[in-house]
Formats: structure tokens, sequence, C-alpha cells
């Protein structure tokens, strides 16, 4: 607990142990927090609440800030479990209390829970007067799921925004300015990156949206990670250029590989590349031993992606037909690829990551290139000339 200001008290959790999240689909390297705020004009409102585990420490936590029969209002902005699940704890003592959210959120806290809480559906430009100020609503379908809302709270210019402008990055420091800026922005951007990015045109319009609203913001305070204080808008003007098409003077280069085969191939393509073009960041992943979402990560920071595999039973290898289906969900644009692959029988695997890559929405540059058996010096060259022809199609200047 520690208090925002005079009205406003963070009432949340700080998850230091989480690893994963989203069942394994996420990694949370830097765990993450559950936030809850308590706003006690002079109605008492609360929002969200914590990830469905903590849900008695949350409640027992919170009667020591506030007398629960004194919550006038609660307010559900989503219903996923790491937000709402402290409900079913807090309602058993509080049973008639309001709830607040939209008419998505109410079927999904029913699909959740199965309980017909007093439910009252709010839409934009509802508000929910508390006495010296008043919490604004505002529906945020698809930020990032259709139940998903915000609140602007006018006496204190402060924007709620649920999981917009969030990270899961926890810290004893609970300020952007306070804690250090290359793990936040690393950990905003890989929020982004793996959960936003399939709903980047919904988060230029709802953005334009909200500041098309006129109104001062002082701080935004998301449901995950540290609070935006100093200069707030910073993360939405951020939000604005990851939503558009965004890209780095970069190329990210995957494989999955069996005896290296295919290793080899990755190493040759990328000294192609930086022979063409040294300005070019250039990174390799072997894809069973990285981390997933940090190479989408880099992938959603790429202006080419070129991913090869070994041949498996006419197939590709699991970790990389995991990661494709993953970036084929994100729908990612304005990205070039290309796609390689070694085999020892059939042959299968370069095609396929051709009309795999051309599946998740990428401009196929080439068609794949494909190495018989252990690259000899002959096909590494092949695959170093791939390399070159890549890199001068991405920068016909240089």
């Amino acid at each position: 607990m520690f208090k925002i200001n005079e009205r406003i008290t963070w009432v949340g959790k700080i998850d230091w142990e989480l690893k994963k999240f989203h069942g394994e689909e996420y990694s949370t390297n830097r765990g993450s927090s559950y936030n809850s705020y308590l706003i006690q004009d002079e109605k008492t409102a609360l929002i969200d609440t914590v990830w469905q585990p903590f849900g008695k420490e949350f409640v027992d936590n919170l009667k020591k800030t506030v007398d629960l029969k004194k919550i006038d209002y609660v307010i559900a902005n989503h219903a996923e479990v790491d937000h709402s699940g402290g409900l079913p704890e807090l309602l058993k003592i509080i049973p008639d209390v309001p709830v607040y959210c939209t008419s998505n959120g109410i079927k999904s806290l029913k699909g959740h829970y199965h309980r017909d809480w007093n439910f009252v559906t709010v839409k934009t430009g509802d508000t929910l007067d508390l006495g010296k100020g008043k919490l604004i609503f505002i529906e945020a379908p698809m930020l990032h799921w259709p139940d998903s809302m915000f609140e602007y709270y006018t006496e204190d210019k402060i924007l709620f925004s649920n999981d917009a402008f969030g990270q899961h990055y926890a810290s004893e420091f609970m300020y952007n300015d306070l804690v250090d800026q290359a793990e936040l922005w690393q950990e905003a951007l890989k929020y982004y990156a793996n959960i936003l990015t399939p709903f980047s045109p919904l988060v230029t319009k709802k953005i334009n949206e909200v500041i098309g609203f006129n109104v001062p913001v002082d701080m935004i305070c998301p449901a995950h990670g540290v609070i935006w204080r100093n200069n707030p808008l910073q993360i939405a003007t951020q939000y604005l250029t990851w939503a558009d098409d965004y890209q780095e003077h970069q190329v990210t280069i995957l494989y999955d590989t069996m005896w290296n085969a295919t290793k080899k191939m990755a190493e040759a393509i990328a000294a192609g590349v930086i022979s063409n073009d040294p300005t070019l960041s250039v990174k390799l992943f072997n894809v069973s031993k990285s981390d997933h979402n940090d190479v989408i990560t880099e992938v959603f920071k790429s202006k080419l992606v070129i991913a090869g595999s070994s041949t498996i039973n006419r197939g590709i290898l699991s970790d990389m037909a995991s990661l494709i289906e993953t970036m084929k969900g994100l729908r990612f644009k304005n990205k070039k690829a290309a796609g390689f692959g070694s085999y020892g029988w059939s042959g299968e695997s370069p095609k396929l990551m051709t009309q795999k890559l051309k599946d998740c929405g990428f401009d196929v540059m080439e068609e794949g290139l494909g190495v018989l058996w252990n690259p000899d010096d002959e096909a590494l060259k092949a695959c170093r000339s791939f390399g070159v022809k890549l890199a001068k199609k991405l920068s016909p200047s240089i």
C-alpha cells in the first residue's frame, strides 16, 4: 500500500516471483505487478483488484486501508483474472456494492465467475460523481479485450488506463522517473510487441480520441508496472510510434536446427547481409534456445525477418513452428521476409518456410534457399550471396 496523493492509494500486489504469464505464453523475467487503486473522495471507489491467487491477501490488506463497508463503487476495467481475481473474495463481504463495467465486461465476468453481482453498465462519456471529482468512463475495446475500458479522474487529472501503457515489471519504485529507464522501456516495448501489436489501428484511434478530449493528464496509472507521472503522455506518444507499422534499421535471423547445418546457413546469410550494409543491426536467434517473447520483440523492431528450419517428417522443427504461429497471430505489418532451411531427404522446409512467412503477412522477397546435408564451402557461399541479395533489395541505394 502507498499513497499516490491525499485521495488515491495504490492497493495492489507486486509479484516478484512471476516468470510466466498468460499460462506459459509470456515471459515475465522481471516479475510484474497487479495495480489496484482506491479513490477516497466524498464517495469511495475501488478500481480493479489483483490476480486470483492473491485475492484473500488483497482483501486482508485492503481492510487495513479502508472499512470495506465504506466502498461505494467497484470499477472492473477488464475481466481477466489478473485484474478481477480479487472480486469473489471482496464481494463475499460487500455483495451489494455496484460493479461498474462495460456490457462486454458483464459477459466476461459472468463467464469467469458465474456470479450475478450488482452490475452497472457504462459506456464512453458516462460519469460517476465521487464528490470533488468525477470518473469519466472511456470504452477501449480490444485494448486488448472486448471488455476493456479506462477512466479519467477529473480532480487529480489521472487516467486509469488498464492494460494500455503497462509493463510486466516489478519494482520497489512505483513511478516511471524512479526506475531504471533502460529496463522500463525494454519492458514497455516487449509488452506492446507481444500483446498489443495486432490491435495497433485501434491503439492509434483510441489514443487520438483521448487526446481529442483536450483534458490535462498529470498521471497515467496502468494495471501492470509503474505509474507514469513524469511527462506521462510520453508513453502515449511512443504508442503512436509503435502502432504506425514500427521498424528500426534491423534484420532478425531466426533458425531452428538439428545438427547445426541450418545454424551454419544462418550465420553465412548474416555475414552476407552485413557485408552489403554494415549499418544494419543484424541479430540471430536459435529459437529453440531463446525466449520467444524476446524474439518477438526483435521481430517487431525489424525491417526484414529471415527464418529457417531443418526438415523433419516433411515439416519444420517444433520451436520454429510455434514461433511462426505466434507471429501469424500478431499480424505484423510492413515487414519483409525470406525463408531457408537444410534437409537430407525430401527437402520441404525451404518451401514451407516461404509459405508460412507469407501466411504471417510478410512481404516475401525471395523463394526459400535450401541446402542438402551439411553445407560445404560452395553452399555457404550461396548462403552469403543470398544474404547480400536480400540486403541489396532492402537497401537498394547502398
